[in-house]
């Protein structure tokens, strides 16, 4: 029986270990071991010899780059759950499938989240640069270095999907009220759990809460979404949390407004030109107004690997003839330019419309090994 030839797959950056191991093992990898992110010219080579090519969210797969895809590029399996870093339209007009991985930085994206909306209330960052200095602590002072309490708060989602659903229940463990705003109203049972009051306006729920937390995606819709006029709207006492994409809100207003103590301030883990940030952000930031970080909030060993994991399940169901479970969508309703995602559980077989065609689960057996509907079973990790 003869052996077919196994797929070039391209890797723009450095995956873990465990990761890459399995791909070298399943695919004709291309890696890239010294982690330097690649150049447009280098991607559009990349997309011209590959059967596959396995971005990242900071890789920019635009028009230029698939206008010199080579015939042999099929499937875009993005190392990432968001897909703005893609023009998916462009991909699926060209034939070419794309998937990300949906679901698996949920936990890791709410813990960090948390940790900043802990953080700028109760100055953390301002508290632990004191003792970093050369300057000697004087000791505990009644007055000194007080913030605010959350619990009691009410908290603001922009976005109550996988992440903000996961937001609002550790969110409601420290005692917070729970409100949110998104494009379509969270089922009731939902609601009843978390104890969520909907805001069908986004105007009139930031003008009510103590803390805005955004965690809807980036899309043509959601670009400046916080405008300066709507940040206008929030108390002078209220804070901003952003674990999502930075152009989600306008930076430049939102720094402008901390400075001059219209909001209270933030914490932010994306920015708008990322990885440039914002001078005025760093220099709000060494006075404790904004606390900042290098977007960390996926960053889990945990979570890579299931990143992983992820985009190898996606390129074996395609090789292999299969729907990717994690198959990026173009919604026929959707307006301009939105992509809907579309990512089926790993243990059930759902179909997809308008088409109604099969969709190839996965289920996850023991010792790395998992199972499609037609009964096919393979390794993803080290066969045991």
């Amino acid at each position: 029986m003869a052996t077919r030839k196994k797929p070039l797959v391209v890797v723009t950056r450095k995956l873990p270990d465990s990761v890459e191991t399995r791909m070298r093992e399943l695919f004709d990898a291309r890696l890239n071991l010294d982690d330097k992110p690649m150049s447009q010219t280098e991607l559009a080579e990349a997309a011209k010899i590959a059967d596959v090519l396995v971005p990242t969210v900071t890789d920019r797969i635009d028009a230029s780059v698939l206008s010199q895809s080579g015939e042999k590029l099929k499937l875009i399996a993005n190392f990432g759950n968001g897909v703005d870093n893609i023009d998916v339209t462009t991909a699926l007009q060209r034939g070419i499938t794309v998937t990300n991985t949906p679901g698996v930085l949920t936990e890791d994206t709410a813990d960090m989240t948390m940790a900043l909306l802990l953080a700028v209330p109760r100055r953390l960052a301002e508290g632990s640069s004191v003792l970093g200095s050369d300057k000697p602590w004087s000791g505990w002072s009644p007055t000194w270095m007080l913030g605010h309490r959350i619990w009691g708060k009410r908290l603001g989602i922009i976005g109550m999907g996988r992440i903000g659903q996961a937001v609002a229940r550790r969110a409601r463990a420290f005692g917070l009220q729970i409100h949110y705003h998104n494009r379509r109203r969270v089922p009731a049972r939902t609601e009843e759990e978390l104890e969520a009051t909907y805001w069908e306006s986004l105007d009139q729920m930031l003008a009510r809460m103590d803390i805005i937390s955004v965690n809807c995606p980036h899309t043509p819709a959601t670009y400046h979404l916080l405008s300066a006029r709507r940040l206008k709207l929030l108390r002078s006492d209220a804070y901003i949390v952003n674990t999502s994409r930075g152009e989600v809100i306008d930076e430049n207003a939102l720094a402008r407004m901390v400075e001059a103590g219209e909001i209270a301030g933030a914490g932010l883990d994306v920015f708008e030109q990322e990885p440039a940030v914002s001078p005025k952000l760093l220099r709000l930031s060494r006075t404790g107004k904004v606390v900042l970080l290098p977007h960390m909030g996926s960053a889990t060993i945990e979570g890579r690997i299931d990143m992983g994991t992820k985009v190898i399940i996606n390129i074996q169901a395609f090789m292999d003839g299969h729907r990717p479970p994690d198959r990026v969508a173009r919604s026929r309703t959707a307006v301009d330019a939105l992509s809907r995602l579309d990512s089926f559980d790993s243990h059930e077989l759902r179909t997809y419309p308008p088409d109604r065609r099969r969709c190839v689960g996965y289920e996850r057996l023991a010792n790395n090994r998992y199972r499609n509907t037609d009964g096919v079973e393979f390794c993803v990790g080290p066969c045991p």
